[in-house]
């Protein structure tokens, strides 16, 4: 089985930078017509070692900045004022949408609303703690008040 290195991700096989065994037809007539790898050589070796060796120390400079956020996120409280009823219910709710903005408005993070957990919009005036995840692996929690405006 000849080597192989991966130029990028492939499903079922492995990530970019990777040396693996695959077989000669698999390599010759799927990996290299679509540029997703390259046959192994000493050359090539040393190159994807020097690059697996820069790509983990961006990925540690990048899971250290967002333990960082993280930390920041853990201490923040965030007001979000809405028009509510006399019985404490709101006239529209509190989405992921809105507490991105409102994180963005009060700390200058940049976050996915997608990976803000909230299980059903805010739909109530209270006190409520949100989870979200920075990164892979690193999760903050947010406590949410929401205030009748």
């Amino acid at each position: 089985m000849p080597e192989a290195i991966l130029l990028k991700d492939v499903d079922g096989i492995g990530t970019r930078g990777a040396v693996v065994d695959v077989s000669k037809g698999y390599l010759r007539n799927f990996l290299i017509p679509r540029k997703l790898a390259a046959p192994a050589t000493k050359g090539l070796l040393r190159e994807a070692e020097r690059n697996q060796d820069a790509y983990n120390k961006a990925a540690a400079t990048r899971l250290a900045e967002a333990q960082e956020q993280a930390e920041q996120l853990n201490k923040t409280v965030l007001t979000i004022a809405q028009q509510a009823g006399e019985d404490g219910r709101l006239f529209g709710s509190v989405t992921n949408q809105d507490i991105a903005e409102a994180i963005k408005e009060a700390r200058g993070i940049d976050v996915d609303r997608r990976k803000i957990r909230l299980d059903d919009p805010i739909k109530n005036v209270g006190t409520y703690q949100v989870e979200l995840e920075v990164a892979d692996g690193v999760t903050a929690s947010i406590k949410v008040m929401v205030s009748e405006a």
